[in-house]
């Protein structure tokens, strides 16, 4: 008669959390900063055609749609003896880094000129942004197991995630006093710089001690199927399928009310102050680091599907008073709100993805967080594509395809609300529909979880026999 040896439960120390979370804040930073005032910059300052920028992102998206999945898929493979994750990371940081500096110093000359410099500088930050974002992502289902760790962890990781929208999106605002003066086209690159020296800082502290690879998938690499067979099993799992919509529509807005920020603020709420806007942007993300905690105990108490589905119900609840306001006390208010929204989105879409990645391990036997993450990011980054084609139809019927701060009419003000409320509340009800028929419930999450278990047992066995 054979006993099971007693399982021994790991604890996750917050020291070690934050050491991690080093990376989750390098990545919102980058991407953030990117987002938030890369449009902003193209369009105001250097006065590139919306048509011209729409073609720009979505040559962007289409170099994701190989970039991404490749790259997972690649990292999956990786067998060195630094691990699978950490030399993607190590190279994707300093490139990272410069890009941020360089995309801010078009050359001067025609518009097909800062047109071709706009391509090259977006694929080259995609390159290396993914080979850094991708892998440190990968690592949150392997690091952490059960729903229980992951929502501790999660919850801290989050916390830092929000300093670092919070920091990504006021922090330029001491550099460029005005985001739509072209006076200020040099600070930009002030901004840039001062990025880069936070981001290396980071990376820093996040390779030598936030990295931890776990042994027991050390093996993998040997059985991870090739980069067309990892997709094809990922779009065959139902609840990768149910998620990824939902996953899609959450981003769309992530995408969009930092892009919009500094205009709508601007032409609607008649702010000028870059410092303001920022702060109100800031505002909401220091509202969903109060409410990251709310959604964690909704999430232990009803799972992680119904938990989302909520979260994104409360996201368009707190996107109404957009259509509304016009001055700052309801700003303050709005951009408060939204936070509640925000934080549960936030919260839910990282616990939903490791699950996704657990339910898949059972199917496959191999971890394949890179391939999924890959594919995810090629899914997400399409986002890009709806983003920008809403701007420009949006634009373009408001006679604003140049920008031009004079033809602002009440047309422009109707059409910067309904991106920044009515196209996203369209948005999060097809996540909430697609997440309706998402296979996992509680209780279901709480097989996966045990047979999982199991598994990595096994894996532990036969690494060390």
């Amino acid at each position: 008669m054979t006993s099971e040896a007693p399982k021994v439960k790991e604890e996750h120390s917050v020291k070690e959390i934050l050491a991690y979370s080093n990376g989750f804040f390098i990545d919102t930073v980058a991407s953030q900063f990117f987002g938030f005032l890369i449009f902003t910059f193209y369009f105001t300052i250097v006065g590139l055609n919306i048509n011209l920028i729409t073609v720009g992102f979505i040559i962007w998206s289409l170099w994701d749609a190989f970039n991404d999945p490749m790259m997972g898929g690649l990292s999956d493979r990786t067998k060195t003896k630094w691990g699978r994750r950490k030399p993607y990371i190590v190279m994707g940081i300093i490139p990272t880094a410069i890009i941020l500096v360089l995309l801010w110093l078009p050359p001067e000359g025609s518009q097909l000129t800062i047109f071709i410099y706009f391509i090259i500088m977006t694929l080259l930050y995609e390159l290396f942004y993914t080979m850094f974002s991708l892998n440190q992502t990968a690592l949150f289902p392997e690091m952490y197991q059960n729903l229980e760790d992951r929502a501790k962890a999660n919850n801290i990781i989050q916390i830092v995630g929000v300093v670092g929208l919070f920091f990504a999106f006021l922090a330029p605002s001491f550099f460029i006093p005005n985001y739509t003066d072209k006076r200020y086209a040099v600070n930009y690159v002030y901004a840039g710089i001062f990025f880069a020296i936070i981001i290396l800082i980071a990376g820093f502290l996040f390779v030598k001690y936030g990295i931890k690879e776990r042994l027991e998938y050390s093996k993998d690499s040997d059985k991870a199927p090739s980069l067309f067979n990892s997709v094809k099993l990922s779009l065959k799992n139902k609840a990768f399928r149910t998620y990824v919509v939902a996953n899609f529509t959450i981003y769309y807005v992530f995408g969009m009310l930092p892009v919009i920020t500094p205009l709508y603020g601007r032409f609607v709420l008649n702010i000028e102050s870059a410092f303001l806007l920022s702060i109100l942007l800031g505002l909401a993300f220091i509202s969903a680091a109060i409410f990251i905690n709310l959604w964690r105990k909704v999430s232990l108490k009803v799972g992680i599907k119904n938990g989302l589905i909520y979260a994104m119900i409360a996201f368009i609840i707190c996107l109404v008073p957009f259509m509304f306001i016009t001055e700052i006390i309801g700003a303050i208010i709005a951009y408060f709100l939204v936070g509640i929204g925000l934080a549960g989105a936030m919260f839910f879409r990282v616990i939903a993805t490791s699950t996704v990645i657990d339910d898949d391990e059972l199917r496959t036997g191999v971890r394949r967080e890179g391939a999924y993450m890959g594919t995810f990011a090629l899914i997400n980054r399409l986002n890009i594509i709806a983003v920008y084609l809403t701007i420009s139809i949006v634009f373009n019927s408001v006679g604003w395809a140049v920008f031009d701060p004079k033809l602002a009419t009440a047309e422009t003000v109707f059409g910067l609300r309904a991106l920044i409320f009515l196209f996203p509340a369209i948005a999060l009800v097809i996540g909430i529909i697609s997440m309706m028929h998402f296979p996992i419930n509680k209780e279901r999450y709480e097989e996966i979880k045990a047979e999982t278990d199991k598994l990595h047992e096994q894996k532990k066995m036969e690494l060390s026999a």
